[in-house]
């Protein structure tokens, strides 16, 4: 009896020993503990696909709620499908065209990656890391198109996009034979998408948001926003996910890692401080609107930033741009333009000067670094230069490419909804459903 007990015990823990072993072999060469931070922040960044959706979702009216969010989930299968197909070899494949897009036909449909490791990392985790930025950046545009644009015309409009602006930009920034990757003695600094992703969708989003107009009576009439809850829900979830796409973005899990972490804590406490100041002095109150705004200000800003700059520069850059981004808010309305969710205002104003100001508050070791990379000595001037030149070409592209895009789509789907629709409500006429389950204004 005292040997069965006996076996029965130890029976689990033998189990466990041998299946271990098992483990290790089957993972020989993988660095477990970096692929295991980098699983999670890939589920992090999808993570806030849904809060992108929960925050436009609240901004806009009852008519609307189903189908703005709609226009943050599709991206998750349309895009989610043309990453695998071809986003990945054109993003991160070798120079064509004289380095304007990528081509590897291993990496189409992920063929030639079944058993590629990167870095003691498996590359189908790399993959997907970045399929999950491919996807919230269109994403992030629908705010400027919001309420009033046919369904079918914006899942086209997207595609096009992400092949034509996204996945070039992708491989200028990111391929190891980018030319901006290659620009100056360290490449410009974009640790996790201040050009790539928030820079290209805010400027497209006002490209966007001017070649369509203004919603059916703005700025006349009131358009209250249906779910202040749900929105500030949304802004959580994004503050969340943003701990995996940045320090996800230093693809380990080490002291960069927490460096890269705390950076992104810290901006976004300064933004989401900031703004309830400003709103204070100025309205003696404290919205939650502004609190919200002031987290994606302060995240923003320190997205391309968060892999160079100390505590001191987390916090003014995240101040810097919330006072940057209130008042491109409050320009907005004296311009007359009609970016909806404040797409442009917020992402590419906030962004933008994220990517310049990171100049000022890099770190002496890596300023030491690329020094010795350039043979010379590197100084915060010289980085601003690269900064500027990265900067003003994803404007250009980005502007001029939408522009095109949106001429396209206009011209052979309509893009613009009809008024009668428009004023009937996304969700009625498009998707036949009621996001509350009753009609309301």
């Amino acid at each position: 009896m005292k040997k069965i007990t006996a076996t029965a015990c130890l029976g689990p823990f033998l189990w466990m020993l041998s299946s271990g072993i098992v483990f290790a072999a089957d993972n020989a060469g993988t660095d477990t503990g970096t692929t295991a931070w980098m699983l999670t922040s890939t589920a992090l960044v999808l993570l806030m696909v849904p809060g992108l959706a929960m925050f436009y979702g609240g901004l806009v009216r009852t008519k609307n709620v189903l189908g703005t969010m709609m226009h943050s989930f599709v991206a998750m299968a349309i895009i989610g499908v043309l990453w695998a197909v071809c986003g990945y070899g054109l993003a991160f494949g070798k120079n064509v065209l004289g380095g304007f897009i990528g081509w590897n036909k291993d990496y189409f449909f992920l063929k030639g990656i079944d058993d590629a490791m990167v870095n003691g990392v498996p590359e189908y985790v790399l993959a997907m890391f970045q399929g999950k930025f491919a996807i919230i950046t269109p994403a992030l545009i629908s705010g400027a198109l919001a309420e009033r644009v046919y369904f079918r015309s914006y899942c086209i409009f997207i595609s096009l996009w992400f092949l034509l602006i996204y996945c070039p930009l992708c491989h200028w920034v990111w391929a190891p034979d980018g030319w901006l990757f290659n620009a100056g003695a360290a490449g410009v600094i974009d640790l996790a998408g201040g050009l790539v992703i928030h820079v290209s969708a805010g400027v497209s989003a006002l490209v966007v948001a001017l070649y369509l107009g203004k919603r059916e009576g703005f700025p006349k009439t009131t358009m209250q926003p249906n779910n202040l809850v749900m929105t500030m829900m949304g802004a959580g979830l994004l503050w969340v996910g943003w701990f995996g796409f940045n320090a996800g973005s230093t693809v380990q899990s080490g002291l960069a890692t927490a460096r890269a972490l705390t950076m992104t804590q810290l901006s976004a406490a300064s933004g989401a401080l900031t703004w309830i100041i400003i709103e204070a002095v100025i309205y003696r109150k404290a919205t939650s609107l502004g609190f919200a705004s002031g987290i994606l200000a302060g995240l923003v800003v320190i997205t391309p930033a968060a892999g160079v700059v100390k505590p001191y520069g987390a916090l003014i850059l995240g101040a810097c741009s919330s006072v940057a981004c209130y008042y491109a808010l409050s320009a907005k309305l004296k311009l007359g333009y009609d970016d909806s969710l404040d797409c442009f205002g917020i992402h590419g104003v906030g962004s933008g000067l994220g990517v310049l100001l990171l100049s000022f508050f890099i770190r002496e070791s890596w300023l030491k670094d690329a020094s010795a990379t350039a043979g010379s000595d590197w100084t915060m001037f010289s980085q601003f230069f690269i900064q500027a030149k990265g900067l003003g070409a994803t404007i250009a592209f980005a502007a001029l490419g939408t522009l095109c895009i949106c001429f396209i789509v206009e011209k052979l789907f309509r893009f613009r909804l009809d008024r009668e629709k428009e004023l009937t409500g996304l969700d009625q006429s498009l998707h036949g459903e009621h996001g509350y389950g009753m009609l309301q204004p």
